[in-house]
């Protein structure tokens, strides 16, 4: 799996940014195993998770939580987000004492996924890396808008809302908290960290304050 993958942004940035997630294998063993979905679920969100959602239903800033809750399917991909190690590591041990019959996903920082998987007692079974991006970067939009946009891995939340509601941060007009809610909605499966994204909004509306005097 690799839409969590492509996240863009600094070391210290990407310091607060954890997603896990499970999927079955289709092909393997996911007739039956929706109830092993909401197993994940309850766990995970016993951590607060700063996002959560379920690619076959929406994420909670979308759909909302009870909907979510009755839409566990056999294909569903169940997805949490955090933004500290801590926590991250708490619910993984969790998970792994429920024995679920599911791959889990942890995407991260590598070093930092190593640690809490150690502290978990768990030993990863294989290691992804994303390459950066290559081409024409030049068409690329400014970078903290990229670093925004790379947290819904299948491109749906757009520049041009970014910089939109980064402009209408700036003008006073809308608070940060509220444009990370408003950018996590566009993001189906709920990878999107609300609470990094009202960071890199407020940084890009400081930035057109100033260009703006």
């Amino acid at each position: 799996m690799t839409h969590t993958l492509h996240r863009s942004g600094t070391y210290e940035s990407l310091t607060n940014d954890y997603v896990i997630f499970a999927i079955a294998a289709q092909t393997v063993n996911a007739k039956g195993i929706a109830p092993q979905f909401k197993t994940f679920a309850d766990i995970v969100l016993k951590y607060n998770p700063v996002n959560f959602g379920d690619m076959k239903t929406g994420n909670v800033y979308g759909v909302g939580i009870d909907d979510i809750k009755v839409g566990y399917q056999d294909n569903s991909i169940v997805h949490a987000v955090f933004n500290d190690q801590e926590t991250l590591t708490k619910a993984l041990q969790e998970v792994k004492e429920a024995h679920l019959d599911l791959s889990i996903v942890l995407s991260g920082i590598m070093e930092h996924s190593h640690q809490c998987c150690s502290k978990a007692d768990i030993t990863p079974h294989t290691v992804e890396h994303s390459l950066g991006i290559h081409g024409r970067l030049d068409y690329l939009p400014d970078e903290k808008v990229l670093e925004v946009s790379t947290m819904c891995g299948h491109g749906m939340v757009a520049f041009s809302l970014i910089e939109d509601l980064a402009e209408r941060v700036a003008k006073g007009r809308l608070t940060p908290e509220k444009a990370g809610e408003k950018l996590a909605k566009q993001c189906h499966c709920g990878i999107f960290n609300t609470k990094r994204a009202e960071k890199l909004v407020a940084d890009i509306a400081e930035g057109l304050k100033t260009t703006n005097k």
